[in-house]
């Protein structure tokens, strides 16, 4: 049978419309919007599920709802299984309080990140060794200091074995490692008792014999903070220099005095900076750490914080542009929560009086920062946001001897200090300190020493200065000018510029201790 030219015709167009037609709809299938596919799967839900011989109740609290409104926009799910746009914005948020949360709990070795770098400008390692001779001044950017002790600090590197200090008579030594952890102090605070003795520090991992004839102290990092403390006579601080430069020696195991090379830089009145970085460039300084010491030196979970943000120990920290930007904000808020956790914190534990503008710079009775198990993580945060230096002597307060802190936040309404305001604090008549107390002014941003035209932003009755009133009580002012007549009683603040303060005890007596005895709010002065 022949077909017609009409007929092959039509035989052959037919099935290609058909195929044309189909095309047509996968094709606008395929450019569906990513709303009409989420309707679909929504409307797909909606259909009553068939009972099948093992189905049972399913609780809803084990389940998610297809659409979820969080602080982080609308959440989508298909049956549970989250759509692409929401898995981003889920690891963005994610890798965005990860890296907030990093900030706060490496807050302690960042600091000494910082630290290092300023004392290796001056020299080596085991070498190097800043001192203020003529007392500390406002010139350095270091956390709360003050300016009646003469400081040295020197970095103590244990990579090429345990080194052995040599504590000088009468100060207050310290070690702690790089993350902040304690270490041994030495000095007045340490089993030498203020006469001076012989340590050994180990380094990480230390499989020798422990040496016979030292006090000997384990670090779990090869880099280690030495601070010494030594103290002013009648105000004259060249005898506590020249014992620290005369008698502290830092040498080898196995090797005697003369191999140490420690050499002293006097930065009395030069600029300084010993503070962490407070944007993005943090997380180079953690990273820093990280690959400098032993994965034991720090708990695995934090470590485990900074692998997931990509700070892991032999791999190059190379964050691409997503992760920078992430990184730039991260730093911003995690600094911002530092300063609320300072500032403004919560714990009913920081007030030292009801209804105080004072404070205690540390709280939780722990230089680990723990109780009942668990980690103080504020307190921890507070305290590395604001000073230097862990040691359990912090903690552990003596009536008469060692110092008490408390620290003036805010005014007597409860207003931060403001540098264009005159206020005053009230010290009634025996002040309860057998050696001295002390007022220093602190800048809010740095809180480092308040830079105004007194080289020492502080005033101590060690000095004599000061002048009491007729019945013995101190009223101290804090102003841009001082009140007539109380020049000697004055400490500059500067318009503008947020301000708070630290009144130390040297010496603290039991009225102190059992709160008889305090100090004034910080009260304006109309």
């Amino acid at each position: 049978m022949r077909i017609s030219r009409t007929n092959r015709f039509k035989t052959r167009t037919v099935p290609s419309l058909v195929i044309a037609f189909l095309l047509v709809m996968a094709i606008g299938c395929g450019e569906a919007t990513k709303s009409d596919r989420d309707e679909t799967a929504h409307t797909a839900q909606k259909v009553a599920p068939v009972q099948y011989k093992m189905t049972t109740e399913i609780p809803a609290s084990i389940t998610i709802p297809d659409k979820v409104e969080t602080r982080v926009g609308t959440l989508n799910f298909q049956d549970g299984f989250p759509t692409e746009e929401t898995a981003q914005k889920i690891y963005d948020q994610l890798d965005f309080q990860r890296a907030v949360e990093s900030v706060m709990m490496t807050t302690p070795g960042a600091s000494l990140t910082k630290f290092r770098n300023g004392i290796r400008q001056y020299g080596p390692d085991n070498e190097a060794a800043i001192i203020w001779e003529e007392r500390m001044d406002s010139k350095v950017q270091l956390l709360t200091p003050n300016t009646t002790v003469v400081y040295v600090f020197l970095w103590l590197n244990l990579k090429d074995g345990p080194m052995v200090v040599e504590a000088p008579p009468k100060v207050l030594g310290l070690i702690d490692d790089f993350w902040f952890h304690y270490v041994t102090d030495f000095g007045m605070a340490g089993p030498d008792k203020g006469k001076g003795g012989k340590y050994v520090i180990l380094p990480p991992g230390y499989k020798g014999e422990t040496p016979k004839g030292y006090h000997v102290a384990q670090s779990q990092t090869y880099g280690n903070w030495l601070l010494i403390r030594g103290f002013l006579e009648n105000g004259d601080p060249k005898p506590a220099a020249k014992n620290i430069k005369d008698n502290f020696k830092l040498y080898p195991l196995g090797e005697t005095a003369s191999a140490s090379k420690v050499k002293y830089h006097d930065i009395s009145m030069k600029y300084l900076n010993t503070i962490h970085a407070s944007d993005e460039t943090y997380f180079a300084e953690i990273n820093n750490i990280v690959q400098e010491e032993p994965v034991e030196s720090q708990s695995p979970e934090i470590l485990g914080l900074l692998t997931s943000i990509g700070i892991e120990k032999g791999k190059p920290f190379k964050p691409d542009a997503r992760m920078k930007k992430i990184f730039k904000e991260a730093a911003a808020v995690g600094s911002a929560a530092s300063r609320v956790v300072l500032y403004r914190n919560r714990d009913a534990e920081a007030k030292v009086y009801p209804n105080s503008g004072w404070e205690h710079p540390w709280i939780g009775g722990s230089y680990t920062f723990t109780r009942n198990g668990a980690r103080l993580l504020d307190a921890r945060t507070r305290f590395h946001m604001y000073a230097t230096g862990i040691t359990p002597a912090m903690v552990t307060p003596k009536v008469g001897s060692g110092t008490q802190y408390i620290a003036g936040m805010r005014d007597s309404k409860g207003r931060p200090l403001d540098g264009n305001k005159t206020y005053k604090v009230h010290l009634p008549p025996n002040v309860p300190a057998n050696q001295f107390w002390a007022f220093t002014l602190y800048d809010v941003q740095t809180r480092s020493m308040l830079q105004t035209d007194q080289r020492f932003p502080e005033i101590t009755s060690a000095e004599g200065a000061v002048k009491p009133n007729k019945d013995g009580s101190y009223d101290v002012y804090f102003g841009p000018k001082p009140p007539k007549g109380k020049e000697s009683n004055w400490l500059q603040t500067i318009p503008g510029k947020g301000w708070h303060m630290l009144f130390r005890l040297y010496g603290p007596e039991q009225a102190w201790f059992d709160k008889t005895w305090r100090p004034s709010e910080v009260e304006l002065v109309e």
